[in-house]
């Protein structure tokens, strides 16, 4: 504003000094003419009553100065002039001063020399004996005056200029001072003008208004980043080309971005999948899918957003679907597994039922398939009844109460009890320990110890050995079962806790049992929030050991 300003007045005044030199240029050309022609007029007058007193012999005793003075006859011819030679002018009859001369009157006339920029005014005059006299002063004209005045006239333009200039600034920086101290926080009126009173006054209500909006928008930008920040989905929100506006963490997690994923452009990520469902939704189209994503299954929800009918961008969310497809996947593995397993015994019940009901069988041999029906039937209960058990694990709804159990006193009684299947592969079944005491369901913890002992029995060799350990450890208590039986293969170490999973299927009917044990292990530690730790070598045996929290220590 204040260059502004200082341009106006300067420009004003340069214009005003040309102007007003103008004028007085202008004003003084006329000014001269009529002070010329005056004198023009009186040295006339004077020279005519000298050659009418002594004769052509006092024009040439004269000195004309810078006028010239011309002599001419009545017919025209010219007798004599002060600046050329008579016999090389022509007749000057038709010259308007000497046919007004000729009349008795005063001649006057001004020719102008466009080439040499000037004037000349001529005055003539009757003599007494019939000749005209007459008189030339050359002017300049206003062009050529201008000229003549050039340097003088860009001395005093400078000069004006520079004053000019500095009254501007001084000017300028004083009528904007008081602008340029206005606190547009807090704008007061102001003494100097009082005409900005109600701008002032509006400024003051608008910042009101405008602090009001910003506070209840920074609210809302808080609330909704509180609220993607704290979601699991991933949520990014992309304009008309693809490129991230906003993200939450969960979207940077989902897609391991190692630095924010804002002014990125997603239609080029290395997943091509990601990519489609993207550029679809770009082109207006709301997308459902199901995409890889980093070893993981998401769902994408993409969703255009339009601003008076013109696309403006997307809003993407991404939800980690991964544990809900592998529990979908276990889900049906499991449906499919336990249809076989409740589909074998009934197959083998049924038919010896059959068998039976059509006579077929002789007496002596009824209770042979008596026998059959009876241990079918007790796969089935002991089935059904580990399917009850990883089901009240699944929903954490065990009905019982964690009392303090002593896992080394626990540990024993598995023992006992399973010393007529030890006895029968003919395997060394061993407990050894210190006294720990832990807050524990009893019922489960007696079932994940009789499964781990049972399985390390089952998949022994004969005369081989099994050793229960229970100790205490920096990192909590510990339980350990180790073998050294057939061995669990590496590549079999993260399915043998999955539910009907068998390392050696060949072998299962010989074995038997349900397939759920390890499975059970592992729901019933998690149950415990203990930690399973598995080493095996094919051929020289296993070690499951089960570490528990601290916390779960009974303090005496």
């Amino acid at each position: 504003m204040t260059k502004r300003i200082f341009n106006a007045i300067l420009a004003v005044t340069l214009t005003s000094l040309a102007v007003c030199m103008g004028f007085f240029i202008a004003i003084l050309l006329p000014y001269f003419e009529n002070q010329l022609t005056t004198e023009l007029v009186t040295e006339l007058n004077y020279l005519s009553q000298g050659v009418s007193v002594q004769g052509m012999d006092f024009l040439t005793s004269t000195d004309p100065g810078q006028n010239r003075i011309t002599l001419i006859a009545a017919d025209g011819n010219v007798l004599f002039d002060s600046d050329a030679d008579v016999s090389t002018l022509e007749n000057h009859s038709d010259r308007i001063e000497f046919q007004q001369a000729l009349q008795g009157k005063l001649g006057e006339s001004s020719r102008y020399s466009s080439s040499l920029q000037e004037k000349t005014l001529y005055r003539a005059t009757l003599l007494p004996d019939g000749n005209v006299l007459r008189i030339a002063c050359t002017q300049y004209s206003g062009i050529g005056l201008f000229f003549l005045l050039i340097y003088p006239i860009l001395v005093i333009l400078i000069f004006g200029a520079i004053l000019s200039a500095i009254i501007a600034y001084r000017v300028s920086i004083r009528l904007t001072r008081p602008l340029n101290e206005i606190d547009l926080e807090h704008p007061q009126i102001s003494e100097e003008y009082e005409e900005l009173e109600p701008l002032l006054r509006r400024l003051n209500h608008q910042n009101r208004q405008i602090k009001a909006q910003l506070m209840e928008l920074g609210q809302q930008q808080e609330r909704f980043s509180s609220i993607t920040e704290n979601m699991k989905e991933g949520f990014l929100v992309l304009d008309q080309d693809g490129k991230v506006l906003s993200h939450n963490t969960s979207a940077g997690q989902l897609l391991h971005a190692d630095a924010p994923l804002t002014d990125r452009y997603m239609t080029q990520s290395p997943i091509p999948e990601l990519n489609n469902a993207i550029q679809d939704a770009l082109e207006g189209h709301h997308n459902e899918a199901l995409i890889p994503l980093y070893g993981k299954m998401c769902q994408l929800f993409a969703n255009p957003v339009y601003q008076q009918d013109t696309l403006a961008g997307t809003v993407i969310v991404l939800l980690d679907v991964t544990e809900k497809q592998e529990r979908e996947t276990l889900r049906r593995e499991f449906s499919a597994n336990v249809s076989h397993e409740l589909k074998t015994p009934l197959t083998s019940i049924s038919g010896i039922a059959e068998i039976m009901k059509s006579g077929l069988v002789d007496a002596q041999d009824v209770p042979h398939f008596a026998s059959k029906i009876y241990d079918e039937s007790q796969r089935l209960i002991h089935l059904v009844g580990d399917i009850i058990k990883l089901s009240q694990l699944d929903e954490n709804s065990i009905p019982y109460t964690a009392i303090p159990v002593d896992l080394t006193l626990l540990a024993k009684n598995t023992a006992v009890i399973l010393e007529t299947a030890a006895a029968k592969q003919q395997v060394t079944l061993t407990v050894s320990g210190e006294p720990v005491v832990i807050t524990g369901v009893q019922p489960v913890l007696e079932e994940l110890l009789f499964n781990l002992c049972d399985n390390a029995i089952k998949y022994n060799r004969i005369g081989g050995s099994v050793w229960v350990t229970i100790k205490h450890s920096p990192s909590g208590p510990v339980l350990e079962v180790k073998d050294n039986g057939i061995g669990i293969p590496p590549e079999d170490h993260d399915r043998v806790f999955e539910r009907f999973y068998r390392v050696d299927k060949s072998h299962s009917k010989e074995i038997g049992g349900t397939g759920l044990g390890l499975s059970i292990v592992k729901h019933s530690a998690a149950y415990h929030h203990a930690r399973i730790e598995l080493e095996s070598t094919p051929g020289k045996g296993t070690c499951i050991r089960l570490i528990f929290p601290p916390s779960c220590i009974v303090k005496e």
